[in-house]
């Protein structure tokens, strides 16, 4: 994927389409805090609440790579995981886009 240039209008949809699937998962996974929170009963559920933030903290940091050469993947995932649509990637050309689509149909 490395042989995939990036247009500067190529990069600004990646970036708009990068950027909202974060701020969904982030809103997800804040709401899903917010249940925690109000379920936790004893002071062991703490402890419960932190291994779940820092097991999200990894998935999160291993999912949102922006780097260039990395994108494509990152956005198969996305699709994949519905945080985005292909409608999120219009814009991008069709060689990215089809790349896209292989990856999210894995």
């Amino acid at each position: 994927m490395d042989r995939l240039n990036w247009s500067q209008a190529g990069k600004k949809v990646a970036k708009r389409a990068y950027d909202a699937a974060l701020d969904k998962e982030y809103v997800a996974l804040l709401q899903k805090l917010k249940d925690m929170s109000q379920k936790a009963k004893n002071p062991g559920d703490i402890w419960t609440i932190h291994d779940f933030l820092s097991q999200q903290r990894k998935t999160m940091d291993q999912k949102y790579d922006y780097r260039y050469s990395q994108l494509i993947f990152v956005f198969g995932r996305l699709i994949r995981e519905k945080w985005i649509d292909e409608n999120d990637l219009e814009g991008l050309n069709e060689e990215k886009l089809n790349a896209i689509r292989y990856i999210a149909s894995l």
